[in-house]
């Protein structure tokens, strides 16, 4: 029976692993490795209560973005795949970073469709955070806050086509010190999907992509849903609607109607 971890989220961004004894001698590491490259990042385990063992990654370890595998090794010996057992990510609710560091780090474990456990992690920098959507007959609303990163009096969204050839559409912010609001007219979207981007100090600043990860949901797109609406165009008539990728950035899709 492969091992199990259990796993507690800090608002400060660390993980804590709690793993069933693996019943083989020697010194115990938790393996993470990056699934989209050849990184790993290797833990200590260390004996804690109830026969288990502990290892902890700090807030202040880097993990750079991507999916990490969790593996448990011991004494040298062949990786063994971590099974998921009870994540207490209460902590991760309406966190809320300080963003004086200048990015936003975030790792939320979940169970794959395999049933083995994987950390997800996000390193933002700057980051835009997005809050509440309000979806109208023929525009989105979206409300947020930036994180490392100042929302300067030029300061504007862009709508990118996803297509390499593709149109750029810009869009006005109303901006109160880290939070913004932003309001994109579906009208002038042509069929495609596009990703929405924060420009925090307009064309000279950086170009910030438009997310959701302040919370404990680590793929957002089969969860968060949300409706389209269907409007007359220059394009023809659209459906047209936001929705969060399997990164949780922001998108709208615009499909032609019937």
């Amino acid at each position: 029976m492969p091992p199990r971890a259990d796993c507690i989220a800090d608002s400060a961004g660390g993980l804590t692993f709690d793993v069933t004894e693996t019943g083989e001698p020697g010194d115990a590491l938790l393996v993470l490795r990056r699934r989209e490259g050849t990184e790993e990042v290797s833990l200590p385990l260390s004996p804690a209560a109830d026969g288990r063992l502990r290892a902890a990654l700090p807030s202040g370890v880097a993990l750079p973005e991507g999916r990490w595998d969790a593996y448990a090794q011991v004494a040298g010996g062949e990786p063994r795949r971590l099974t998921p057992g009870v994540n207490d990510l209460r902590s991760l609710v309406d966190r809320m970073p300080s963003g004086s560091l200048g990015h936003v780090a975030v790792r939320i474990p979940y169970a794959t469709k395999h049933g083995n456990l994987t950390v997800r992690s996000w390193l933002r920098a700057p980051h835009a955070e997005a809050g509440e959507l309000l979806i109208e007959k023929d525009e989105l609303t979206v409300r947020g806050r930036v994180f490392g990163t100042a929302l300067g009096p030029d300061a504007h969204a862009e709508l990118r086509h996803r297509h390499p050839a593709g149109s750029v559409v810009r869009a006005e912010v109303r901006a109160e010190q880290a939070r913004f609001a932003l309001t994109l007219p579906y009208g002038a979207l042509a069929p495609g999907i596009w990703d929405l981007w924060l420009r925090s100090a307009g064309e000279t600043g950086p170009r910030v992509r438009i997310a959701r990860l302040l919370d404990d949901v680590a793929d957002k797109k089969g969860i968060f849903a949300y409706p389209a609406v269907e409007l007359e165009t220059e394009h023809g008539p659209v459906q047209a609607g936001p929705y969060y990728t399997r990164d949780n950035d922001l998108s709208v899709a615009v499909t032609a109607a019937g």
